[in-house]
């Protein structure tokens, strides 16, 4: 039997864990930021067998609309923050029952998740030296008069979201050695900001690595998924060589 999905309760939250059949002797594993809409990986087949085929396990904490960011969302916990959630206890917990830790820990994510995973990098490049993010939702602050009022119940006004955004937590001589990113053309609403992250590290000199022109399901996860091989790839082949 293939490997398999359970749940466990890390610092009082939900958390999704994959165990592939057999783990890759090299001692990585993954962690998946998910996206606002809160669909999980387990539900997609595409990814589990790309985990399952490279023998990584993977944790997939739930944080809620919490947008991965260090400031307190009611959405999902009244006291700490999902950054905090992520530093303080997802990882300890990773080292003391899997027994892996940074650098060793590749981070993924989509949309919500995918920026969250770049912000996450570009501010903490030596804890995560390999990124990967699938249709980055970078300029978050377009959510700011959205209905659901989460990101108007964590920020001031609009600017202040953007000054929160990965594309300004980018520094020019302490970045992530190993990111990938992509976004569908066909996603009208954030196709234009990954466009703008790669002119910027272009322009920085940061290496990197996107795709920007495949194209197929838009801001989905019909697209997520016809992604997931080549992201689920790049972390283990760049996992394994950092």
């Amino acid at each position: 039997m293939a490997g398999g999905w359970t749940e466990a309760s890390v610092g009082g939250h939900p958390c999704d864990l994959f165990e592939p059949t057999r783990r890759d002797p090299r001692g990585m594993a993954a962690i998946y930021l998910h996206g606002v809409h809160l669909q999980r990986l387990r539900d997609h087949a595409p990814f589990t067998a790309a985990l399952e085929k490279q023998g990584i396990p993977c944790a997939a904490p739930l944080t809620q609309r919490s947008w991965w960011t260090d400031r307190v969302c009611h959405d999902f916990d009244p006291q700490v923050s999902a950054e905090r959630h992520l530093l303080e206890r997802v990882l300890p917990w990773l080292e003391q029952h899997w027994n892996v830790a940074p650098p060793r820990l590749g981070l993924f994510g989509t949309s919500m998740g995918g920026q969250g995973a770049l912000r996450f990098a570009y501010k903490y490049p030596q804890r995560f030296p390999v990124v990967a993010a699938i249709s980055p939702a970078i300029d978050y602050q377009l959510r700011f008069n959205h209905p659901d009022g989460i990101v108007a119940s964590m920020y001031p006004d609009p600017e202040a979201v953007r000054q929160d955004t990965a594309l300004l937590h980018i520094h020019p001589l302490n970045w992530p050695r190993f990111q990938f990113f992509c976004c569908d053309p066909a996603d009208a609403t954030w196709w234009d900001s990954a466009d703008r992250l790669r002119m910027k590290l272009w322009s920085l000199g940061v290496p990197f690595e996107c795709d920007l022109e495949t194209t197929g399901g838009g801001h989905s996860f019909d697209y997520y998924n016809r992604m997931a091989e080549r992201v689920i790839t790049f972390l283990a082949t760049r996992l394994g060589s950092s």
